[in-house]
């Protein structure tokens, strides 16, 4: 028969990580009964145990610190996981997933107003000059983004060119404002070479209420997205709520 090994003669040949202080604390221990010991013996037996002890502190200290350093590497790693988990890669925005996840929780609480926009006539600009400017072109619409919405809204991009502002407790008024400068924004930014030509975007608005749904506060500005394209592009629409049917803003 094969023979065996048990797990408790398998734990006994494991090194003894506190060997010399478990040796030291016995000795001590041993010296300390003994009524009798002499005073050197006990001296060194005790300065021995103190050398121990010191050692035991410091590796204590080092295994805590490179623990609290773990935990944090992990920590930021997690973080990072969650951030990529919710942002768009090439423009660091909010991406699909995360524009409805956020869209629907603040239409539970408040209105909020929902800016959907696609950039005009955009495979072109792939299709002239390569992906690579296309996806510059994307970055520097959403610098031009950020710049007017600031902390007022939240940006996210849901399509390859399709992007949404979203704007909680917003009325529609204000809302459009912002929109047009937006609109005004992109159509002046001009991009790096070898783009040669205007870039613009069109807009559709809603104005939603607390407590609607993502779908139909997203499928109003996407209505009113449609007009604006067929409208003739770089402009903006929006969407009565209560007719569910775009509007047209008066023009200035």
């Amino acid at each position: 028969m094969p023979s065996t090994v048990s797990l408790n003669s398998a734990s006994n040949d494991a090194p003894d990580l506190f060997q010399n202080e478990s040796e030291a604390l016995e000795k001590a221990r041993e010296i300390y009964a003994d009524a009798s010991a002499d005073p050197h013996a006990c001296h060194q037996a005790l300065g021995e145990l103190i050398g121990h002890y010191e050692r035991l502190m410091r590796e204590t200290r080092r295994l805590i610190g490179r623990s609290d350093r773990a935990e944090r590497e992990m920590h930021a790693l997690t973080q990072q996981l969650q951030y990529r988990a919710t942002h768009d890669a090439l423009t660091d925005v909010l991406n699909r997933s995360a524009v409805i996840e956020r869209t629907s929780k603040a239409l539970r609480i408040d209105r909020a107003v929902m800016i959907l926009l696609d950039i005009d006539d955009f495979k072109k600009v792939n299709d002239d000059f390569g992906h690579p400017v296309g996806d510059a072109v994307i970055l520097g619409i959403v610098d031009c983004l950020r710049r007017i919405v600031g902390e007022r809204g939240l940006i996210g991009r849901v399509g390859g060119e399709e992007f949404t502002v979203l704007l909680p407790g917003h009325d529609l008024a204000d809302a459009l404002d912002l929109t047009d400068e937006m609109r005004v924004a992109i159509r002046n930014h001009v991009f790096e070479p070898p783009v040669n030509r205007r870039i613009t975007a069109s807009f559709g608005v809603s104005a939603n209420e607390a407590r609607t749904d993502f779908d139909t506060a997203y499928g109003l500005a996407d209505s009113a997205l449609y007009k604006a394209k067929r409208g003739g592009r770089d402009r903006v629409e929006f969407a009565d709520p209560l007719s569910a049917s775009p509007v047209t803003p008066q023009a200035e």
